[in-house]
């Protein structure tokens, strides 16, 4: 019975084995996962792929991040799970792109919302799972406190008051922004600070702002999120989860050369004007002469010979993009433009190529903006396009297929099958949140448009439009299309999900 009761033992001993690290990161599979998040009280996630750019820049950071905290005995670890191999863990946390990360609380997640550098990743997980501000007793915690970037620090002579309490819930609520308390004098004194405030301490701008008003959360919520960025922040992979992860969805671009001989002039006059737009508008600097940063340029249509160029962009359920009139970039142009921007006075603006002259020679005819309204709202025209980019994978694998339904159809009186680029070509009246879209524009005066979320098979193809759009447009049950997230968009500092050729996502999409 001995025997038996060891070789049990041993059996379980057996089957749970320590768990794989690399530099302090456990490497996490779905045979491990569950123990490892059951194993600790708090654990950060990275869901990552082998082949992203984006994953191998956050990697030494986030090692060293993980050495910091297992040397320092804290509760909190970091571990990583190759989301190319462990799809099955990847679908079940909803991971879109790359890197993906997540941090669990008692085996329950929630979405990383910090930078990354290793000092932030350090940072938010110690806000996350301590105490929601550091007490400062004397001048010397201060001091050390305010060698972070960006420190709010609460002046209250009687910690217990009620603007204390809305202090502390508002510090408790907000996770990429270190807080500090103090009732010091001395640290009253050292910091020429007078009666109970709130003071903002920055290493960038004016280095400093005074919280002035009626202290409530919702107040001082939008003091700090007007004053934690700088005036012009230049996008980069640390600064993204900023920029995207706030509540300001209006956002100006200015694309400018570093290596430009203008390029402190023109930073000063987008600093100048940011200044009257804080809380409202945050203002992007982003560097055209960097290679990873040419997919952005293309979204707005731009070239590098284009730059200096400004363009604005709001992240709301949709976006939607604006030039200036004038290409001027002075700090009055671009205060103008804001302005009239926030006072609905700016239209988007839609791009567009001009009509190629043999567009409609060939079987699959080809849009632009300036002749989709005339071909797909067609009273008298059944018309498929398929909205693609010309660097989706997913579109070139369905290229041949959509050009036999073009030959299926090219002598048909009433079916018109079509193509547009939507990396060239934008409309007001169809949002193209995905690579490829395909929608079908009934004949009728009713101006319809029928989403085509079916199999993309020739007959499957053939049976919708054979159908007026009614039978094979239904999603298959391994579908998990989502719609474009802004957080999702490549200037996040995201890599999307690889389809082997060019990194397209697995559900059949590329994203924007």
């Amino acid at each position: 019975m001995l025997k038996f009761l060891l070789v049990c033992t041993l059996a379980v001993a057996s089957s749970s084995a320590e768990i794989a690290e690399e530099e302090d990161v456990l490497v996490l599979k779905s045979e491990n996962f569950d123990e490892a998040i059951g194993a600790h009280k708090y654990l950060l996630v990275e869901f990552y792929a082998p082949w992203c750019g984006h994953c191998k820049a956050l990697a030494p950071e986030y090692a060293k991040a993980a050495g910091t905290l297992k040397s320092d005995g804290s509760l909190i670890r970091l571990a990583k799970v190759d989301a190319t191999e462990e799809g099955k863990l990847a679908e079940k946390f909803g991971v879109q792109g790359y890197p993906t990360i997540k941090f669990f609380k008692d085996g329950k997640p929630k979405d990383y919302a910090g930078g990354r550098t290793a000092s932030e990743i350090v940072s938010w997980l110690k806000k996350r799972t301590g105490p929601p501000f550091t007490t400062l007793s004397d001048v010397a915690e201060a001091e050390a406190l305010l060698e972070k970037e960006v420190v709010v620090i609460g002046f209250f002579k009687d910690p217990s008051s009620d603007d204390a309490k809305t202090f502390v819930e508002v510090a408790d609520a907000t996770d990429d922004i270190i807080f500090g308390m103090t009732s010091d004098d001395a640290v009253f004194s050292k910091y020429e600070v007078s009666a109970d405030s709130v003071v903002l301490f920055k290493k960038f701008d004016e280095g400093r702002n005074t919280f002035d008003g009626k202290l409530t959360t919702e107040n001082l919520v939008a003091f700090v999120k007007a004053n934690q960025l700088p005036l012009v922040t230049e996008f980069t992979d640390q600064t993204a989860p900023k920029i995207f992860g706030g509540d300001i969805k209006s956002h100006i671009l200015m694309f400018l050369p570093k290596s430009g001989s203008d390029f402190d002039d023109k930073i000063a006059e987008f600093k100048k004007a940011a200044a009257g737009f804080k809380g409202k508008i945050l203002f992007i600097f982003i560097n055209s002469d960097v290679e990873d940063n040419q997919r952005i340029l293309e979204f707005f249509g731009l070239k590098k010979e284009d730059c200096p160029a400004i363009r604005l962009i709001t992240l709301e359920d949709e976006m939607t993009k604006y030039k200036p009139e004038s290409g001027v970039i002075t700090a009055e142009s671009i205060t103008d433009f804001c302005t009239r921007f926030l006072d609905g006075k700016v239209k988007p603006h839609l791009m567009s190529e001009e009509i190629p002259e043999d567009w409609d020679k060939n079987p699959v005819k080809v849009l632009v903006s300036k002749n989709f309204e005339e071909v797909a709202f067609n009273p008298t025209k059944n018309v498929f396009v398929e909205f693609y980019a010309p660097w989706c994978g997913h579109c070139k694998q369905l290229t041949p297929i959509w050009d036999k339904l073009g030959e299926k159809y090219k002598d048909h009186e009433s079916i018109i099958v079509a193509k547009m680029d939507s990396t060239a070509n934008e409309l007001e009246a169809v949002k193209v949140q995905s690579f490829p879209t395909l929608k079908f524009f009934p004949a009728g005066p009713e101006r319809k448009v029928v989403d085509y979320n079916g199999e993309r098979m020739l007959d499957d193809f053939v049976r919708f439009l054979e159908s007026g759009g009614k039978d094979g447009g239904a999603a298959p049950a391994d579908d998990d299309d989502d719609d474009l997230d802004p957080e999702d968009f490549d200037l996040e500092g995201q890599d999307e999900e690889s389809d082997g050729e060019d990194g397209g996502d697995d559900d059949g999409h590329d994203e924007l």
